[in-house]
């Protein structure tokens, strides 16, 4: 482990908010274990050990009945601790893969057969070493085919750019954490309204509303500062929002958050039983088990 890696919160409290039946937890990872599965030579950080085991707990504890675990950079393109989890899930667990251009028709059925629904691409510059574009299009006609989503990570500064390519993916695009807005700017700032006008304009964009201790100015364990814009994007665009706890929250360098605190946000975000149950529940439920 990194000696400034902050490992997760080893007693988390339990959350006053209880979510509805069949909840899903739409944005998790497992990291190793090291020893049965390394880490990959080409990360930019080196975790602790998050297990699948410590994983279902939390989930349980919490009040959800299911994960989508996301493959992390620290473990690159190789996705066996991802696979490991999936299966020993008992369905319970989808996942979001990271692959390669040279990921074969048969590799894809085989990670289909364990459970992922997605691949993510990955725009963060300090995690990730730059991808063309074309690499990341390609792969996407692979995935297409098998009725997988694209999950892309970026920064709000980065969003410009980005759009031309967006709008060319043949799939829904999932954006992680409301594409990390400058929570300092409003909600009216043009760099988060750029975001959401282009949610208007593509229908088959998503946002994951999760991530408040990642962008909070103001903090734990409130994180109200984060609360309208996530609230905006659930009001606006119900049916094409996830969440999740992003455990074991990695790279985090302010704190590590309470995960009862951060199940304790979704009312404030989702403000009325509908909205609840669509984001945690009719959403996943749609995209990753349909």
């Amino acid at each position: 482990m990194d000696a400034d890696y902050l490992p997760f919160h080893p007693d988390p409290s339990k959350p006053g908010y209880v979510p509805p039946p069949g909840a899903v937890d739409a944005h998790c990872h497992v990291f190793g274990p090291a020893d049965q599965f390394p880490y990959a030579p080409e990360r930019k950080y080196t975790p602790c050990d998050a297990s699948k085991e410590k994983l279902f707990a939390l989930r349980d504890f919490l009040g959800f009945e299911r994960n989508v675990i996301v493959q992390a950079t620290c473990h690159g393109k190789d996705n066996r601790a991802l696979v490991d989890a999936l299966k020993a899930s008992n369905g319970l667990a989808r996942g979001v893969a990271s692959v390669g251009p040279g990921i074969t028709e048969a590799e894809l059925h085989d990670l289909h057969e364990a459970g992922v629904r997605g691949v993510r691409f990955n725009f963060v510059k300090r995690l990730v070493d730059a991808t063309p574009k074309e690499v990341f299009l390609g792969i996407s006609e692979k995935i297409a085919k098998f009725g997988w989503h694209i999950v892309v990570y970026f920064e709000a500064q980065d969003l410009e750019g980005l759009i031309p390519f967006l709008k060319q993916l043949p799939t829904i695009v999932v954006v992680d954490h409301m594409g990390r807005p400058d929570i300092a700017k409003g909600v009216d700032h043009p760099d988060f309204q750029r975001f959401v006008t282009l949610m208007e304009e593509m229908p088959t964009l998503w946002s994951k509303v999760s991530c408040p201790e990642r962008l909070s100015v103001e903090g734990p364990p409130l994180y109200s500062d984060v609360a309208p814009f996530a609230r905006l994007l659930v009001d606006r665009f119900t049916d094409r929002v996830l969440w999740g706890t992003d455990w074991p929250h990695p790279n985090m360098k302010s704190h590590m958050p309470d995960d009862g605190h951060l199940v304790d946000v979704i009312p404030r975000i989702a403000t009325d039983a509908a909205k609840q149950k669509a984001l945690l529940v009719d959403n996943p439920m749609r995209l990753y088990w349909s």
